[in-house]
């Protein structure tokens, strides 16, 4: 998905996206300088509508405009080896490009203080299935827990490890699983994600300590968190390993995806839709449907086919 731009006489450097405000980029090339960059005019991705048409993580080439400010003018987006998108909360239709580039997605989650809903959860990772990224799920704030909470979380953690995927607790205030993080995420690219308030920040921080992102406390009136990261951003945890830091995530609407393909970014529905009587089955009213038997036999979680059906229809994902 390259896009080519105007031919320039000008001599063209490379680099990576490592911060987006709207307006302006932060590009750092191969050698460590960091660059201010703009667009010129308009910048369309071909056959995509995007509110970003840059993102963090991108690789582009950039000529310089002016040397003394250290300004530069953005001339071509590399190919994507992969992104992850949302529909955009500004603009119906459009999706928002959350990172490119990426080797892993981990979604930070809380039970309370804010909570984070399954249904939000699911959709984090069918976005991340239908663009084969792998995906993690941590859940923060595991020392404010009580007992009977605890084995809310040991029963979703369990249903989540059931379909593949790796899931644990963790409290990033304090040493909890902090060296296992920093091992997973080891000469890879990652983003953060997650609704504001889950401690994104003050894992980054835990994980960069010269990153120094800002944190805020959650109100415990509206059980809400409070912006704190204002734009994306990627920071370096060593040499080879990267973390991109995103804005909270208040809703996350899929885009992009035919009625006929959500079902199979559903690990566990994909397994056994071969089962069902109709090739074509859409696994919510139809005879002989295999999950629909599977969900009465307990095979399937009923939250997780609640979170198909939502997005099979369009729905809100904050319950």
């Amino acid at each position: 998905m390259s896009n080519k731009a105007k031919n320039t006489d000008r001599d063209l450097l490379e680099g990576t996206v490592i911060r987006s405000t709207g307006s302006w980029y932060d590009i750092k090339t191969a050698d460590g300088k960091i660059y201010k960059g703009r667009l010129r005019g308009k910048f369309k991705l071909q056959g995509i509508k995007a509110t970003n048409p840059i993102a963090v993580g991108d690789q582009i080439s950039f000529y310089m405009e002016n040397e003394v400010e250290n300004t530069v003018v953005i001339n071509q987006i590399e190919e994507r080896k992969n992104y992850i998108i949302r529909q955009s909360t500004h603009k119906k239709g459009h999706m928002h490009v959350i990172a490119a580039n990426i080797d892993l997605a981990v979604l930070i989650a809380t039970l309370n203080m804010p909570r984070t809903s399954t249904g939000f959860i699911d959709r984090f990772l069918v976005s991340c299935e239908s663009f084969h990224i792998p995906a993690c799920i941590i859940f923060n704030k595991a020392d404010l827990l009580e007992e009977s909470q605890k084995d809310t979380l040991h029963d979703i953690m369990g249903m989540y490890q059931h379909l593949g995927y790796t899931a644990f607790s963790i409290s990033a205030l304090h040493d909890d699983h902090i060296d296992k993080i920093s091992q997973l995420l080891q000469g890879k690219t990652t983003l953060i994600a997650g609704h504001s308030g889950v401690g994104k920040s003050t894992l980054i921080n835990r994980l960069v300590p010269n990153a120094e992102q800002r944190t805020a406390e959650v109100s415990t009136f509206a059980n809400k968190g409070v912006h704190t990261t204002t734009y994306a951003e990627m920071f370096n945890m060593d040499e080879h390993s990267f973390l991109i830091d995103t804005p909270g995530i208040k809703e996350f609407g899929i885009l992009g995806l035919e009625e006929y393909e959500i079902a199979y970014f559903f690990p566990e529905i994909r397994a056994k839709s071969a089962d069902c009587k109709y090739y074509d089955c859409t696994h919510t009213h139809e005879p002989g449907c295999a999950i629909i038997d599977a969900i009465n036999n307990g095979e399937i979680a009923y939250s997780r086919y609640r979170s198909y059906l939502s997005i099979l229809e369009n729905e809100d994902n904050r319950r």
